[in-house]
């Protein structure tokens, strides 16, 4: 066993005359091994082996009750390592998209987002100010452009330690939050967002096609975890002159 494995101590079992499905009851049983400290909060849950041997069970079973507890922000797989508790209580289930509609038609448009900037450097005051650490952290400029025309810049700060590797994911065809709920250290809480209008900068003037200092659209979001750790910053500038943004929240669990 590793050190600050979790051992296996609890003797509940799987009830097989229950018409209930095999990795359900798997999953209230973990979940009531996290609930009463048995399995405690940062430390390794037993390997997949050990739970099939323990509750005479599938990988499948196992990986599948596992995935909906990871799912639901309580534990966490960090690859090479193993599942770790990552938490008491359940993130919130939503799902978030960010879309772009027209404003006065109805009629189809072509989306495309482009990936223009990405590195790993030191935080900028603004970034830092929302994060709350001076770690190295992973920077994303992309652009949005709509029918050919260039509709908003999206500027990402994560903590580079939120997310591992960050530079071998596609992030250009996947969402950030989708990202960061499926690979990050720690599962989106809470998201804070705050709109204001501001003047654009050279530097991303140009990406949209505007002059210096016209007026755009900011949207600043935050993303929290259930402990309040910031595991993301997000800042879209964008042009509304035609265009508008429309966010959605679906609960998907």
């Amino acid at each position: 066993m590793m050190q600050n494995e979790i051992p296996l101590l609890h003797n509940k079992t799987i009830d097989r005359l229950n018409q209930e499905k095999l990795y359900i009851q798997l999953t209230r049983i973990f979940l009531e091994e996290i609930n009463s400290g048995r399995w405690k909060l940062e430390q390794q849950i037993p390997t997949e082996e050990d739970l099939c041997k323990k509750y005479n069970v599938s990988k499948i079973t196992v990986r599948q009750a596992i995935n909906n507890l990871v799912s639901d922000g309580y534990l966490i797989k960090i690859q090479g390592k193993g599942t770790f508790v990552a938490s008491a209580l359940p993130v919130v289930g939503l799902a978030m998209k960010t879309r772009l509609t027209e404003e006065m038609f109805g009629k189809e448009v072509s989306v495309e987002r482009e990936i223009l900037f990405r590195v790993i450097r030191e935080p900028q005051p603004e970034a830092k100010e929302y994060l709350k650490t001076e770690d190295e952290i992973y920077y994303i400029l992309s652009r949005r452009v709509v029918s050919g025309e260039p509709v908003y810049i999206e500027e990402s700060y994560i903590p580079y330690r939120m997310l591992p590797e960050i530079e071998k994911l596609d992030i250009a065809r996947n969402s950030l939050y989708s990202i960061l709920q499926e690979k990050g250290a720690k599962k989106i809480f809470k998201v804070i967002q705050t709109i204001e209008i501001a003047q654009v900068k050279e530097y991303l003037a140009k990406n949209l096609n505007m002059k210096e200092g016209a007026p755009v659209l900011v949207v600043h979001r935050l993303f929290l975890s259930s402990d309040g750790t910031p595991v993301a910053y997000t800042r879209l500038m964008g042009r509304g002159d035609g265009y508008k943004f429309q966010t959605e929240f679906e609960r998907i669990r």
